[in-house]
């Protein structure tokens, strides 16, 4: 690159001055005053842009969120009640076990207390080989 500008070039003194060497009289300043503006607009354009994205991303976010938590409650909601029920038909089945046993001791008494004693010996045996 040349040190020495030639015409239509310009040399910059400082970095945030720039100054015009040899400037037709309404070319460049007309030409630096469009661009000026038109960097003014794209910078508000800009930030207008960028704060209707944030804004929609909010709207986004706050949406999904509602989603999700109301879909995560339905869910909850669902095993709740599968679990309720689920508690509810084993505490029948072992209401009428129990009145199985029962009636069965009434009737054969000798055989449930044979029954009690084989299944201890067993729990027994079954013990002594896990030492």
């Amino acid at each position: 690159m040349n040190s020495n500008p030639t015409s239509g070039q310009i040399s910059r003194s400082t970095p945030d001055q720039v100054e015009p060497e040899h400037v037709a009289p309404d070319g460049l300043s007309a030409e630096m005053s469009n661009l000026r503006r038109d960097v003014a607009s794209l910078k508000d354009t800009f930030a207008r842009l960028a704060s209707q994205v944030g804004g929609e991303v909010a709207k986004t976010a706050r949406g999904m969120r509602q989603t999700v938590a109301s879909q995560v409650g339905s869910a909850t909601s669902g095993v709740t009640d599968a679990g309720s029920e689920l508690a509810s038909a084993a505490k029948e089945h072992a209401k009428t076990f129990a009145s199985e046993l029962e009636s069965m001791a009434r009737r054969n008494p000798l055989g449930t207390i044979a029954g009690a004693l084989l299944v201890g010996v067993i729990i027994g045996m079954m013990s002594r080989g896990r030492r």
